[in-house]
C-alpha cells in the first residue's frame, strides 16, 4: 500500500539537552485516518512541526508522499495542510481574504480557488460569514475557518492539531462529519486530540508516543480490545437482583456494572430478563481508549 508519511529514526534534541523525539519510526498509509495520542509534552507537536518544516530534527528521514523533507521540502509542504493548536491568523482580516490569501503561498491566483473557496465555506457553514473579520467569529466558527485555511490547496494530507479543543457538541459533531467524508474522498488525516471519544469515532489506526517513544502502533479496534474491561449503565424498570460474589456492581437508580474477561455483557442481560425486568437502555459509562491510554 502506498505511503503518505515515512517516519525513520527521528530523533530531536534541544540545546538544553532536553530529547523530545527518540529514535521514532512511524508509517501512515495513504487514505488513512490516523490519531498521535501522547500527553502534553510527549512529542506529538514535535513530530509535525519537523514534518511542516517549523523544527529542525536532530537526525532521522521523513517523507511525505515520496517526497524527503531534506532533498525536496517544497514538494513535500504543497502536500500538507495544517490546522495548528493556535489561532494563527489575522483578526482583523476577513474570512473570505484569509482563506485565499493562504493560496498565494502555493502560487494559486485567487481566480483560480474561488469556487472551491465558496465549496468550503459553505461545508463548513462559513458562507454568511465569508465578508465577517475573524476577530468577530465565535471560537467554533475560528477552527472551522482553520480547516478551510488549510484545505484552500487541496493537500493530499491533513494534520490536525487538537482541533476541536474548546469547540461546543454541536460544532464538534457537525466538523466530525465533514471530516470523515473528507477522508472517504481520499484525503489522508492526521489527527492529535485529548478528547478521546474522537479517535473512537473517527480514526482507523493510531500511535500511542510516550516521553518521545513510540510504545504502541495498532488499528483502534484492537487497541480498544485490550481494555480488560468496561463499565456499563444499564437502564431497568427495577432492580435487579444479581450475584455480588461474581458481578462488580451498583445500583443508583440504574444498574451500573462492570464486565471483564469473565462475565460478558449478553450474560448479564439474560439475567435481568430471567426476572422480568424490562431493560429501557445500555450505554457504556466511560471512554475504553482513555481507560487503556492511561493504563
Amino acid at each position: 500500500m502506498a505511503k503518505a508519511v515515512v517516519i525513520k529514526n527521528l530523533s530531536k534534541t534541544y540545546q538544553n539537552g532536553f530529547k523530545a523525539l527518540d529514535s521514532v519510526d512511524l508509517e501512515i498509509n495513504d487514505g488513512d485516518f490516523f490519531s498521535l495520542l501522547g500527553a502534553n509534552g510527549a512529542g506529538k507537536t514535535t513530530i509535525i512541526g519537523i514534518m511542516t518544516g517549523l523544527i529542525n530534527k536532530t537526525k532521522g528521514t521523513v517523507e511525505i508522499f515520496g517526497y524527503d523533507i531534506d532533498k525536496d521540502f517544497t514538494s513535500a509542504k504543497k502536500q500538507i495542510g495544517v490546522v495548528p493548536q493556535e489561532f494563527n491568523f489575522n483578526m482583523f482580516e476577513k474570512v473570505e481574504d484569509i482563506i485565499m490569501g493562504q493560496a498565494g503561498y502555493y502560487g494559486l491566483s485567487r481566480a483560480s480557488v474561488k469556487d472551491w473557496c465558496d465549496e468550503l465555506l459553505a461545508k463548513l457553514d462559513l458562507t454568511s460569514k465569508k465578508d465577517t473579520v475573524a476577530r468577530a467569529l465565535s471560537g467554533g466558527m475560528k477552527r472551522r475557518l482553520m480547516i478551510a485555511r488549510a484545505l484552500i490547496h487541496k493537500p493530499r494530507l491533513l494534520i490536525l492539531d487538537e482541533p476541536t479543543a474548546g469547540v461546543d457538541v454541536e460544532l464538534r459533531n457537525g466538523m466530525w462529519e465533514y471530516l470523515i467524508d473528507l477522508n472517504e474522498k481520499g484525503t489522508t488525516i492526521i489527527l492529535t486530540t485529548h478528547y478521546l471519544e474522537e479517535v473512537e469515532k473517527l480514526c482507523k489506526n493510531a500511535a500511542i508516543i510516550r516521553k518521545g517513544k513510540i510504545t504502541q502502533t495498532n488499528t483502534v479496534k484492537n487497541l480498544l480490545g485490550q481494555a480488560n474491561s468496561e463499565t456499563y449503565i444499564i437502564e431497568t424498570d427495577q432492580k435487579p437482583q444479581l450475584d455480588s460474589s461474581k458481578y462488580e456492581f451498583i445500583w443508583n437508580e440504574n444498574l451500573e456494572i462492570i464486565v471483564n474477561h469473565e462475565n460478558s455483557l449478553n450474560e448479564i442481560i439474560d439475567k435481568i430478563n430471567e426476572q422480568n425486568i424490562l431493560i429501557k437502555g445500555i450505554r457504556p459509562k466511560g471512554n475504553r481508549l482513555e481507560k487503556l491510554f492511561l493504563d
